[in-house]
């Protein structure tokens, strides 16, 4: 499994001088082979439109589209799979929406979630947060590096790390059992999101 996510940010890739399926593209051309579409402030015809035009550049890479939150984006554009919040439409309704084929991602934030996702038809967990961040202002459920190896040593499914993940933390989440780790500035915000990507899964490499 690779072990670099994207999740996508368009207001701090445009501060970066970015386009969305620039930076998509170029993670993908560098190795990303996870990508999230996450963007709470898009209309549903703009999601729609995005989501678009991810598939096409993630289809090309071999990498898999995973759609947070929107089911109906999700069946709309094909997409590989939905990640889902602890506050989104429950899991299990929504594998009978996409069926049993497709990806779902689960966003755990303590061992009470955990449990209480414990049977539940899953194919990988989204931990949070793990280091303080700019794109998730409630930091009330900060797990750091303790809580995210208390969570992974209880699971069986894959589990991305993810909340304020940079080349300078990133080995640090995988040595607390990790799977991987998911990014959002240090690949969206960064001048050049393909060099940011390389020296990412480089860091992933040497763990």
């Amino acid at each position: 499994m690779n072990r670099l996510y994207l999740v996508t940010d368009g207001g701090i890739a445009r501060r970066a001088g970015h386009t969305l399926p620039f930076v998509v593209e170029e993670a993908c051309r560098a190795g990303v082979r996870w990508v999230q579409l996450r963007e709470k402030d898009l209309s549903t015809r703009d999601f729609l439109d995005m989501g678009l035009a991810l598939k096409r550049i993630t289809r090309t890479y071999g990498a898999r589209l995973i759609i947070n939150d929107r089911v109906d984006i999700a069946l709309a554009v094909d997409a590989d799979g939905v990640h889902v919040g602890q506050d989104d439409m429950p899991y299990d309704r929504v594998r009978s929406l996409i069926g049993p084929d497709k990806i779902i991602g689960l966003s755990i934030n303590t061992l009470a979630e955990l449990e209480a996702a414990r049977n539940a038809d899953l194919d990988y967990l989204g931990v949070a947060t793990i280091f303080p961040t700019g794109t998730k202002q409630d930091t009330s459920s900060l797990l750091g590096i303790d809580g995210l190896r208390a969570i992974c040593g209880r699971t069986q499914l894959p589990a991305f790390a993810i909340g304020g993940i940079n080349a300078t933390n990133i080995r640090e989440t995988i040595r607390a059992g990790a799977t991987g780790a998911a990014v959002v500035s240090a690949i969206c915000g960064h001048p050049s999101p393909y060099d940011a990507t390389r020296e990412l899964i480089g860091l992933l490499d040497e763990v």
